[in-house]
């Protein structure tokens, strides 16, 4: 028989494993794409700084991971391109570079997705404190989604910043350049200081359609 602290144990140490592993792979092949398109497009700015690998340790930012812990949102370390190298290869370069990081994870929450809705995960733990391949699917299928939307948010530094310039009219491509240097601090206020006033941000504009996405490819 399990006492009290055995019980919170076996609850909380899935949920931890789960959550990590997602962490780690999640970021890890999300920079990894970015630092792979970048080379495939004609610039070996990721290369030389050895951002074109699958290793984690080349990608995960300890600030960025404890972030996730405190605020629910994560980042790895930004792979460092040079515009001027992929804007010769072509005007779209620098777009695609910022979209192979999102389209990434949105791979991975199809792969996670594709066993849940053929009926292939279990509910049941292989060991008391392992996570059930079903809850572990879960979890990674709407983690991916969640990093892949918000990722799309055009605020600096996030990648839908480089990917709206692209796409916007010239207009909007000004206004975006004149609150580009105000992003980080922009996206700060919207996190932590909109709950304050009645606007959260994650869960009204991030969430619904993540939570859209998941059942879509879930059923």
């Amino acid at each position: 028989m399990l006492n009290l602290s055995d019980l919170n144990l076996v609850e909380v140490l899935p949920q931890l494993l789960t959550y990590l592993i997602t962490l780690v792979i999640a970021i890890t092949v999300h920079e990894f794409a970015h630092a792979k398109v970048a080379d495939l497009l004609g610039d070996d700015t990721p290369r030389m700084n050895g951002r074109v690998t699958l290793n984690p340790l080349a990608h995960l930012d300890p600030i960025g991971s404890l972030m996730m812990i405190f605020a629910h949102f994560r980042w790895g370390r930004p792979v460092p391109v040079n515009p001027y190298a992929l804007s010769r290869r072509s005007p779209a370069a620098l777009m695609l570079v910022s979209l192979a990081g999102p389209m990434s994870n949105f791979l991975l929450a199809i792969i996670a997705a594709i066993p849940l809705r053929m009926g292939l995960a279990s509910p049941i733990p292989p060991q008391p404190y392992l996570p059930s391949s079903a809850e572990f699917l879960t979890a990674f299928a709407f983690t991916n989604l969640f990093l892949m939307l918000f990722n799309l948010v055009p605020l600096a530094p996030l990648d839908g910043d480089k990917i709206a310039d692209y796409f916007f009219p010239p207009f909007l491509g000004h206004a975006l350049e004149v609150i580009r240097p105000y992003g980080p601090m922009l996206l700060i206020a919207l996190l932590f200081l909109g709950p304050q006033f009645g606007l959260d941000f994650i869960g009204e504009f991030v969430y619904p359609p993540v939570l859209t996405i998941f059942n879509l490819l879930v059923g």
